[in-house]
C-alpha cells in the first residue's frame, strides 16, 4: 500500500551482477567471439557430407516434435458416460468439487459435454475426453481412452 522510501546506500549501490559462467561475462566482438564466428563459416565447406547423412535423422525427429509442439497442451477430463444413444457421439458427465463461497463446504457441480466416440464407450463407463476442434453445433470434445468398464 505504501511504498517504503530508497536509502541512500541502495541509491548509490550499483546492482549486483550475478555469473554462473566466464563465457556470459565476455563482451561483444572480443576475440573469443570472432574465433567462434570463423569456426562456424568452415564448418559449412568441410562438412556437408557428415550434415547430409544426419539429415533424415534431423528430419525424423523435428516431423515427430513438429505438431505436437506445434499445438500445445490440450484440455483433457475423466468424466462418466451418461448417454450413447447416438452414432459415434455419447454425452459424458464431469464431475467436479468446489467450495461454497458462504457455508465453506464442498458442492459437487456437473457438467455435460458431447464427445466424439471412436472407441464405443458404453453407459456408465468412465473416459477421458480432450478437448479438439468444433465437429458438430455442440461437440468439441473427442474420447481418447476408456478408463474403466462399466460393471455389467
Amino acid at each position: 500500500m505504501f511504498r517504503r522510501k530508497k536509502t541512500e546506500e541502495q541509491m548509490d549501490a550499483p546492482p549486483a551482477i550475478e555469473t554462473s559462467d566466464s563465457a556470459a561475462t565476455e563482451e561483444p566482438g572480443s576475440p573469443a567471439e570472432a574465433s567462434e564466428a570463423e569456426a562456424m563459416a568452415a564448418a559449412p565447406e568441410s562438412q556437408p557430407a557428415a550434415e547430409a547423412s544426419a539429415a533424415p535423422e534431423a528430419a525424423a525427429t523435428s516431423a515427430d516434435s513438429a505438431p505436437s509442439g506445434r499445438r500445445g497442451n490440450r484440455v483433457q477430463k475423466v468424466g462418466t458416460v451418461s448417454s450413447d444413444k447416438m452414432q459415434k457421439t455419447v454425452v459424458v458427465r464431469v464431475d467436479r468439487l468446489v467450495r461454497h463461497p458462504k457455508y465453506r463446504r464442498y458442492v459437487r457441480r456437473t457438467s455435460k459435454f458431447m464427445a466424439h466416440d471412436e472407441l464405443g464407450a458404453t453407459t456408465g463407463d468412465r473416459v477421458r475426453i480432450v478437448e479438439t476442434r468444433p465437429l458438430s453445433t455442440r461437440k468439441r470434445w473427442r474420447v481418447v481412452e476408456i478408463v474403466q468398464k462399466a460393471a455389467k
